[in-house]
C-alpha cells in the first residue's frame, strides 16, 4: 500500500486515500441523516452507516465492517459507534465498554440522540421521558418534528457552537463518568467536533487500525 501521508515542502500533510473515519449507527435515519450533512473534505474522510441494530450488536457490526473495510484496502483511522440508552438499558454500559475495548470511539445519549438537537437551544440537566424530547423539539423548532427529516444538520448549524459547549457543561456535572447513570447526558459533541476538524483537513489522530 502506498503510504498514508504525503509531505510536499511547506505545506501540511495530506489524507491517505484510504484514511477514512468510519461512523455506524444505531438508527438508520436520524443519526444518519445527521451526520451524512456534514461537510467533506476533497478526499472523503468519513463513512456513515445505519444499522437497525441494538448497543451490543451494533458494536459487533462496527468490528466487521472495519474489518471488512481492510479486506477491501480501505483503512479506518477511527471508528465511531453512535447509539441511545432509551431502548437498550441493560446493555447500554456494556456497549461502551466493549466499543472502548476494541479502540472504538463512542456517541452516545442518555437518553436519546435528541438530547444533542435540544442542546442547541438551551442547556438542560433534568431528564426527559424519550418521548418529550420530540414534543420540545417540535416547540423550538415551530414546527413538527421530524425523526427522519433529513436537514436536521442545516436548520441547527447556527446554533452547533452553543450545543457543544451545553453539552460539555453537562458532562462537567457528573463526578462519576457511569453512563448508565447520567441523565441526561451525551458525548455526541465529541463526534461532531472531529467531523469539523476533518472538514479542514485536520487527518490525525490515527487510531483503530
Amino acid at each position: 500500500m502506498n503510504k498514508a501521508w504525503e509531505r510536499k515542502s511547506g505545506s501540511r500533510p495530506k489524507r491517505g486515500l484510504y484514511d477514512t473515519v468510519l461512523i455506524v449507527c444505531e438508527g438508520e435515519k436520524t443519526e444518519v441523516n445527521y451526520f451524512r450533512a456534514f461537510p467533506q473534505a476533497e478526499v472523503k474522510p468519513f463513512d456513515v452507516v445505519g444499522t437497525g441494530k441494538n448497543t451490543l450488536s451494533l458494536v459487533e457490526e462496527a468490528e466487521r465492517l472495519k474489518n471488512a473495510g481492510k479486506a477491501q484496502g480501505k483503512r479506518y483511522n477511527q471508528v465511531w459507534c453512535v447509539f441511545d440508552m432509551d431502548s437498550f438499558k441493560a446493555h447500554f454500559s456494556n456497549a461502551i465498554a466493549s466499543a472502548k475495548a476494541k479502540g472504538f470511539e463512542v456517541a452516545y445519549s442518555n437518553e436519546a440522540f435528541e438530547l444533542w438537537y435540544l442542546l442547541h437551544f438551551s442547556f438542560l440537566n433534568t431528564g426527559l421521558p424519550r418521548q418529550q424530547y420530540g414534543e420540545k423539539l417540535t416547540e423550538l423548532l415551530g414546527e413538527k418534528y421530524d425523526k427522519a427529516a433529513p436537514d436536521m444538520y442545516q436548520i441547527l448549524l447556527e446554533r452547533q457552537t452553543q450545543a457543544i459547549q451545553n453539552a460539555e457543561k453537562l458532562m462537567e456535572r457528573y463526578e462519576s463518568h457511569n453512563a448508565h447513570t447520567n441523565n441526561p447526558s451525551t458525548t455526541v459533541h465529541k463526534l461532531v467536533l472531529r467531523l469539523n476538524e476533518l472538514a479542514k483537513g485536520d487527518i490525525s489522530p490515527e487510531s483503530n487500525r
